[in-house]
């Protein structure tokens, strides 16, 4: 019940807004899990991160799939939206690009196991796919294109390509932990400058 003074519906709003940052708070905690045990870690892991119990996680995300599924898009966002930030606050667009780049690999280390821990539903995991590519493509083809009018890398880069080279780069890391992706995407990034960019310069 409301309490004497308080807005009818007030009550419904505040339980509205505790769900939802009860699911916001899941969501963070499954992708740190995922990040360090996989998409397979047990729920009560995530739960426990969460400060949440089982019921409460159990009554957003139903399945495992619902929540690898609700983790996976949150990631998407989250990379989406940090596109137009951080070329609005990096030092330079080409700044803006690598900062970008190292949330993108993030985000290509918490989406590791998705197609595993989903092969049991190919058309769920194939929306999702797409999803991934229309949210994160046009954030990508912004960094470049700004980059490029500032001179700060050469023109003809593709987002796809950019994209797809990054994500190639990724594959293996946890089967050998002698390699480290980022040090290539690193030197991949740098042979996007244009000549005079490599001038003996610290180029990030």
């Amino acid at each position: 019940m409301p309490t004497a003074g308080q807005p009818k519906g007030a009550s419904a709003r505040s339980k509205r807004a505790d769900a939802v940052r009860n699911q916001q708070t899941l969501l963070d905690a499954a992708a740190e899990v995922f990040v360090t045990s996989g998409v397979d870690a047990p729920i009560r892991e995530i739960a426990a991160r969460a400060g949440v119990g089982l019921g409460t996680l159990y009554r957003h995300f139903p399945t495992r799939a619902d929540l690898v599924t609700a983790v996976y898009r949150h990631q998407i966002e989250a990379c989406a939206e940090a596109g137009p930030k951080l070329l609005a606050d990096a030092a330079s667009p080409f700044e803006a690009l690598c900062q970008w780049v190292d949330l993108f690999v993030d985000f290509l280390v918490t989406k590791h196991g998705l197609a595993d821990a989903l092969q049991s539903d190919s058309d769920r995991f194939a929306a999702l796919h797409t999803h991934f590519l229309d949210r994160l493509m046009p954030v990508c083809a912004e960094l470049l294109d700004v980059a490029v009018e500032a001179g700060d890398i050469r023109p003809g880069v593709q987002p796809y390509e950019l994209m797809r080279g990054i994500g190639n780069l990724c594959i293996g890391q946890d089967s050998d932990p002698r390699y480290d992706p980022r040090r290539l995407i690193e030197l991949l990034l740098q042979g996007l400058r244009p000549p005079r960019a490599h001038g003996g310069e610290d180029i990030r």
